[in-house]
């Protein structure tokens, strides 16, 4: 087994576990019997949820046993938390969206000025070769 084990039941038929992240990422979830006699198949049942679906809002009333105003401000302080930091995460993404954009721009002029510059060159080079040929041949 690889990672940490965030939950271990021994000898249970049925029950709840939850765990809140740390940080973003990918997250596996494994059952397993181990060494059960006789061999049987059994299935496991399990709803898997995140953001402000993720939290257990009956055991917060049923814990603190607060009315059903207190819970639903409770609620309303979540996804409030949860919309600002959201946005937070947008406005960052925002401003490294712009900063890619100015050094697009800025290494799209340089590029400009540079494939100007030797046109320019080209050109010149080009007139001056036409010059001394004429001149060699005197056609000027």
């Amino acid at each position: 087994m690889h990672g940490n084990s965030y939950h271990y039941a021994d000898h249970v038929q049925s029950g709840q576990f939850s765990f809140q992240a740390v940080e973003g990422g990918d997250y596996l979830a494994c059952f397993f019997a181990l060494d059960h006699r006789p061999a049987i198949k059994f299935s496991v049942d399990f709803d898997w949820r995140s953001g402000l679906a993720a939290k257990d809002w009956s055991s917060v009333a049923k814990k603190g046993s607060v009315d059903a105003m207190e819970l639903e401000l409770k609620k309303l302080e979540d996804a409030i938390t949860y919309i600002h930091e959201e946005m937070l995460y947008l406005r960052e993404r925002e401003r490294e969206m712009q900063q890619l954009n100015i050094n697009t721009n800025s290494r799209m002029a340089l590029l400009s000025f540079l494939s100007l510059f030797v046109c320019v060159s080209v050109a010149a080079l080009q007139a001056w070769h036409l010059k001394t040929f004429f001149e060699k041949k005197k056609l000027i």
